[in-house]
C-alpha cells in the first residue's frame, strides 16, 4: 500500500459520528461519497467536498469501500441487502467496513451471506473514541475478518485509527466492542459516584483526577469526565440510548454464552430508568440527575 494512496469511499450514515468521519476522510484526501435519508445532513457534507449520492447502491458503484455508520444491526441488514442496497452493486473487488456497534452474531451472518453472494469482503470495525477522536483521527479500532480484507481495509482506517486491531473472524471486532462498553458503563457509573462521595466529603471533584493520575485508579474515563459530571456538563459526547442499546446486545451475548455478568447488569438497570426518565437521548453526564434525585435546573 502506496502511503499517498486515496480511495474512492461511501459513507453510509450521516449521522453525528458518520459527519465526522466523512469530514476526516474528505480533510485526508479521499473522494467520499454519502448517502443517508435525511438531506439536509448530506447537504451539509456537500458543502465540504463529498458527493451526495441518490441510493446506497448508487454510492457503492463509485466506490471501492463502502463505510456504514450506522445504529441497529435491522438497520444494517436492510442497507447491505435491501433494494437499492450494498449488494446491488458489489463484487469481489469492493470491501465494506461496519462502524456500526452491533450483534456479533448478526454480523458473521451478514458477512457471509454478503461473501456468498456477491464476493464483496466485510470488515466489522466498530470505534472508540466518538467525534473527536474520528475528527483528529485517532480512533481505536477493533476488526473482525480476514487478515488480508483487514490490511485492504487500512486504506481508509490509517486515517481515522491511531489504533486498530484484528481481533479475529467476522463478529471478533463487534464483540471486543461490547467489552469496551462494559468498560465505559461501568466506569463512567463510577465516576458519578465517585463525584457525589467526593461532594458528601467536602472535596472538590474536580480535583480527583489530578489526584489520581499515574494510580491504579486512574484511568482516560477518570481523566476525561470526572470534570465533566462534576460541573453538570450535559453537552453532548455521546448517547445514553445508544449506550444502553449496546448493553441490551451485550447481555444478549452473556445470556447465549451463559457469562455472569452481575455488575452489569445492575448498570445496564440504570441506564434503563434513565431512558425511562425520558434521559435517553441525553450525554452520559446526565447520569448525575439521577444521583442528585432529578432535581430541576
Amino acid at each position: 500500500m502506496q502511503d499517498d494512496y486515496r480511495a474512492d469511499v461511501a459513507v453510509i450514515g450521516a449521522g453525528i459520528m458518520g459527519t465526522a468521519i466523512v469530514t476526516r476522510l474528505i480533510e485526508t484526501g479521499h473522494k467520499v461519497s454519502v448517502f443517508d435519508l435525511d438531506t439536509e445532513k448530506v447537504a451539509a457534507l456537500q458543502a465540504k467536498g463529498a458527493r451526495a449520492a441518490g441510493s446506497v447502491e448508487e454510492a457503492v458503484s463509485w466506490s471501492a469501500f463502502c463505510v456504514l455508520s450506522l445504529n441497529h444491526a435491522n438497520i444494517v441488514r436492510a442497507v447491505v441487502f435491501g433494494e437499492k442496497g450494498v449488494a446491488a452493486a458489489a463484487n469481489a473487488d469492493k470491501v465494506l467496513i461496519d462502524m456500526s456497534s452491533i450483534d456479533p452474531a448478526d454480523t458473521a451472518d451478514m458477512a457471509t451471506r454478503l461473501r456468498r453472494e456477491t464476493g464483496m469482503a466485510w470488515v466489522d470495525c466498530p470505534l472508540s473514541g466518538g467525534v473527536p477522536g474520528a475528527l483528529s483521527g485517532r480512533l481505536t479500532i477493533m476488526a473482525g475478518g480476514s487478515a488480508e480484507d483487514f490490511e485492504r481495509a487500512r486504506v481508509v482506517m490509517r486515517h481515522l485509527a491511531a489504533n486498530y486491531t484484528l481481533m479475529g473472524v467476522s463478529g471478533a471486532g463487534q464483540t471486543t466492542k461490547l467489552i469496551n462498553q462494559l468498560f465505559c458503563a461501568v466506569l463512567f457509573q463510577a465516576v458519578a459516584e465517585a463525584v457525589k462521595l467526593a461532594e458528601a466529603g467536602g472535596v472538590d471533584p474536580a480535583a480527583i483526577p489530578a489526584a489520581l493520575a499515574g494510580g491504579r485508579a486512574d484511568s482516560r474515563i477518570l481523566q476525561e469526565f470526572m470534570e465533566k459530571f462534576a460541573a453538570r456538563d450535559f453537552s453532548p459526547t455521546g448517547r445514553i440510548d445508544n449506550m444502553l442499546k449496546d448493553l441490551d446486545s451485550l447481555q444478549a451475548f452473556a445470556l447465549k454464552t451463559k457469562t455472569p455478568l452481575p455488575m452489569t447488569g445492575s448498570v445496564v438497570e440504570i441506564h434503563r430508568l434513565l431512558c425511562a426518565a425520558g434521559l435517553g437521548p441525553k450525554d452520559s453526564a446526565e447520569m448525575m440527575r439521577l444521583l442528585d434525585g432529578f432535581q430541576a435546573d
